[in-house]
């Protein structure tokens, strides 16, 4: 009968999510905007009476319900052009697809998942980047390979390819691993592949979660040639600076849900550390692109920020 250390236990299911300060960042501007629409409310009702509070009051309510009931399950695609000049000639015009944040056992995200598993069909990228979180609670793990199943006929032919995100460690990131074997997904734990397209490298690397994973940049970018386009999948983003100085040329992460809500001035609400630096779409370090996405799921409350599946054209230039 096989065993498990308790270090491989330890590592196959971390601790729950702790919401302690220091693991969260809400947003002072948000708190005050919010502080001040309750103030205006008790104002509106001084000087209006029940009117201008039941106005106020409806106008809120519709609000609560779009950001929980309408945006969280209205996926879109993205689609994102990344230009870098380092690009071999034949990697120009790779597709990549990139699913982040399934958060599986929460309102939505089946049918979010299920969506974005069919576009990916439809789109038939080069290559697939799954940047963890595939489940937010452990009895949604066998669900992964049913919702996911059009992956099954997907056969891009450079491969499928997943890191972890914290929420898979603290609900056990082996059963995740093996319920996506069957779709052929490729786990990258601080390491690399290496793979050709025409006469051109193209190394894609993936190191481990920086909250509850034991991340090695330099593990998994160990061995790779020089000449070599870097790809680096990594859940948290703001690993970010070490890539960009370690020589990556494109960064794909997830993990902030974009701030789940935004509004101009406002900023995002809240994010969780690893994501504070870097938060939602495209930015530039260096030479090195980074893109983060809003993700497919996650707690049901978006508002300015839907979720998401994205479709990634590598050009030169």
């Amino acid at each position: 009968m096989a065993t498990t250390t308790p270090q491989q236990r330890a590592h196959s299911a971390g601790p729950r999510f702790d919401p302690r300060p220091g693991k969260l960042r809400y947003s002072l501007r948000w708190l005050s905007a919010l502080a001040g629409g309750g103030t205006l409310a008790t104002l509106a009702f001084a000087m209006g009476g029940t009117g201008a509070a039941a106005a106020l009051g409806a106008l809120g309510a519709t609000g609560v319900a779009y950001a929980t009931m309408h945006e969280p399950r209205r996926p879109r695609i993205e689609r994102v052009t990344l230009h870098h000049r380092a690009l071999p000639a034949d990697l120009d015009g790779l597709r990549i697809g990139h699913l982040s944040d399934l958060h599986l056992g929460m309102r939505f995200t089946a049918a979010n998942s299920r969506w974005a598993a069919e576009r990916m069909l439809e789109e038939a990228p080069d290559l697939l980047a799954l940047t963890g979180d595939f489940v937010s609670y452990a009895r949604a793990i066998p669900t992964l390979a049913h919702v996911l199943a059009p992956l099954a006929r997907l056969t891009p032919r450079l491969g499928i390819y997943a890191v972890p995100g914290n929420h898979d460690y603290w609900e056990g990131v082996a059963a995740i691993r093996r319920a996506l074997a069957p779709l052929g997904v490729r786990f990258l734990l601080n390491e690399h592949v290496l793979l050709e397209r025409g006469g051109a490298r193209l190394l894609v690397a993936g190191v481990d979660d920086q909250w509850s994973g034991r991340p090695d940049l330099g593990a998994a970018l160990a061995g790779g040639p020089d000449g070599a386009f870097r790809v680096l999948l990594a859940h948290c983003p703001d690993i970010a600076d070490e890539a960009a100085a370690r020589g990556v040329h494109v960064q794909l992460s997830g993990h902030t849900h974009g701030g789940h809500v935004r509004a101009p001035g406002l900023g995002a609400l809240c994010l969780p550390r690893h994501g504070w630096r870097y938060t939602i779409g495209h930015e530039r370090i260096g030479a090195m692109q980074l893109y983060v996405s809003r993700g497919l799921g996650g707690v049901p409350l978006r508002f300015g920020c839907p979720p998401e599946a994205t479709v990634i054209t590598l050009r030169r230039g």
